[in-house]
């Protein structure tokens, strides 16, 4: 396989064709190599990912602006980060980074971080396995498998549904439990019993007609999988996944046991404060209980590539792990996402616990990396390290693409200022200040924009391009943005003199660090209608009007808790134009961030209970 190009030839007009996977949306200590890091080739792939971290998008003629790995993690408030990568079949080298916990020891290779959603992974091959074996059938009823606990609402959901979020199942997200509370049993999480902390598992549309993420899914799977076999699933996943694939560090046991928490991560919120009472424990195992190592689950994806090519059948056979990567909908397959070219195609899976963030991506051609971080802000640093692996092991896909900055009047842009809006609702705002070119997404940072045309331009902050047509200045026209090998359509709409306004107003906000007058009494209002079960709707935007119905009885019981408001005082103002406040309660004092519409209406609140 090829080297990757020299990081100067990017002056020089290199190109690199690159589906990056970014969502445009969210003391330095190393640990020796776990494998031949004598090689050469491998010491200055590692020292890429130390010293060298790319950016998003690499532009013709510029020098790209490298971060160090120890500076990136310091800025994001990650203590501990730990990656693998596969290369030929392999693991070609492993190496931890950082602390287990803020004055603790150093990483190494075998830390043990909560691997969360990649436990689905483990799952599915699990149900596979016994797919194979003519114990389940893809295609029936679940309900036949099932003994003590029952799919309700009278619809078919077969296993084929449950495994890639096809079912209709609900609880999208299980936020674990802190340690030394009763754990509910399985049965009671898929009823929402007490003192499971999540709603019933329920088939709220219509099975196999939509896809839908859901850890509820899992849950229900790891039901049919203890009735099936007879066997918890802990022993059963150790037995048939972990330990065939050579997966030894990892394990489902809830909670860790003392020997091996010694050597874990422990979790961070954004902010760089420990999760409050520790990492969550996660009875909901094949959902989101596996405590693993980047090594262990680059072991995984090689199981999968050898079976896939038939030199690894001791788990699945070469006919299963092609089944298994097929696509049902879209790019969901059975446990994994795929996608790629059809020469060089990858599977992947991302984890995201309370602390905990993670990835896992492997070619089946037998290349890969699996990250692993303690940190909220884990995703952010999981990009930059696999785009730069990409560019380092010449991936055809996940490295920054290199776009060239044309000489464009700014003045050309007018046409298009105003806002636009997607089918899902959501509204970007485009707007000009002198000639630099700025676009908003609520929720979201203001980004700029860079021409490569009079109609094109592309961000440097994710690999996204927005082509504008002729007519993109008129009342009804649409642009189009490219991101991620998909393309969507925004249609422009009569309220763009509002909206401008609005943007350059955040704009000035973020720089000036002033609270917007009305966020104040609209987090009052709302911490004040959920402590009473009663909030107003109305006030929200309808995406986060719905979290709050779905989560309002665990709001409830974490603002009762704190007792009543005693004051609030502004903090100061977020990347993405939401408000920070201290709100002192009787009975603690939590930050509280929100961030309004134009029209004045919440579109997202969140504090930490």
């Amino acid at each position: 396989m090829a080297g990757p190009l020299p990081r100067e030839a990017i002056g020089v007009g290199a190109c690199l064709r690159s589906c990056a996977k970014a969502l445009w949306l969210l003391v330095f200590m190393i640990s020796g190599p776990l494998a031949s890091a004598a090689e050469p080739g491998v010491k200055q792939r590692i020292r890429a990912i130390e010293s060298g971290l790319l950016p998003p998008v690499l532009v013709k003629g510029e020098t790209p602006i490298e971060s160090s790995l120890s500076d990136r993690m310091q800025a994001l408030h990650i203590p501990a980060v730990s990656v693998a990568v596969i290369h030929h079949g392999k693991i070609d080298w492993a190496k931890g980074f950082g602390v287990t916990q803020k004055g603790g020891p150093p990483v190494d290779p075998h830390t043990l971080f909560q691997a969360a959603s990649v436990s689905k992974v483990v799952a599915a091959i699990a149900a596979m396995k016994l797919v194979q074996a003519g114990k389940i059938d893809l295609s029936a009823d679940a309900n036949r498998y099932l003994k003590v606990w029952k799919i309700p609402d009278d619809r078919k959901v077969t296993p084929l549904e449950l495994l890639t979020h096809t079912s209709g199942i609900t609880e999208n997200y299980f936020p674990g439990y802190v340690p030394d509370v009763a754990l509910p049993t399985l049965v009671q999480m898929l009823n929402g019993d007490p003192p499971a902390n999540n709603k019933p598992v329920r088939v709220d549309i219509l099975p196999g007609s939509s896809w839908k993420y859901s850890g509820g899914n899992f849950l229900v799977i790891q039901q049919l999988l203890d009735d099936v076999t007879e066997t918890d699933f802990q022993k059963l996943a150790t037995d048939s996944v972990l330990v065939p694939f050579d997966m030894r560090a990892s394990t489902f046991a809830f909670p860790l046991p003392q020997k091996l928490a010694s050597n874990a991560a422990m979790a961070y919120r954004s902010d760089g404060e420990p999760v409050v009472g520790g990492p969550r424990v996660h009875p909901e195992s094949a959902s989101a209980g596996l405590w693993s190592t980047p090594s262990d689950l680059a072991k995984l994806a090689i199981g999968v590539q050898g079976s896939l090519s038939g030199k690894n059948k001791r788990v699945i056979s070469p006919s299963t792990a092609r089944l298994m990567l097929t696509p049902v909908n879209n790019q969901q397959a059975i446990g994994f996402v795929v996608g790629g070219s059809t020469d060089r195609k990858y599977f992947n899976h991302g984890g995201v616990n309370f602390g905990y963030r993670c990835l896992l991506v492997a070619y089946q051609d037998g290349e890969g990396v699996a990250v692993m971080t303690n940190s909220d802000n884990g995703e952010a640093l999981i990009q930059e390290i696999v785009r730069t692996v990409a560019y380092e092991y010449a991936w055809p896909d996940y490295a920054p693409p290199v776009r060239t900055l044309a000489a464009v009047d700014p003045a050309a842009f007018d046409r298009y200022q105003g806002a636009y809006r997607f089918p899902s609702g959501t509204v970007i705002t485009f707007w000009r200040t002198g000639s630099q070119i700025h676009s908003l997404i609520s929720g979201q940072q203001i980004v700029p924009l860079y021409p490569s045309s009079e109609r094109e331009y592309f961000l440097k902050t994710v690999d996204a391009r927005w082509v504008f047509p002729i007519n993109a200045g008129q009342e009804g026209s649409s642009a189009r943005i490219y991101q991620n090998g998909q393309a969507q359509t925004a249609q422009k709409i009569d309220d763009q003199g509002i909206a401008v306004a609005f943007a350059e107003a955040t704009e000035g906000r973020i720089k000036d660090q002033t609270a917007s007058p009305s966020s104040e009494a609209a987090l009052r209002r709302l911490i004040l209608g959920l402590a009473a079960g009663m909030p107003n709707y109305d006030d929200m935007v309808p995406a986060y009007a719905d979290i709050n119905r779905r989560q309002l009885t665990m709001l409830q019981a974490a603002l009762n808790r704190l007792g009543m408001i005693e004051s609030i005082a502004f903090k100061s103002v977020g990347a993405a134009g939401q408000d920070v406040y201290d709100v002192t309660f009787e009975h603690g004092t939590r930050e509280f961030r929100i961030l309004l519409e134009s029209d004045g209406r919440i579109h997202a609140a969140e504090f930490s209970p």
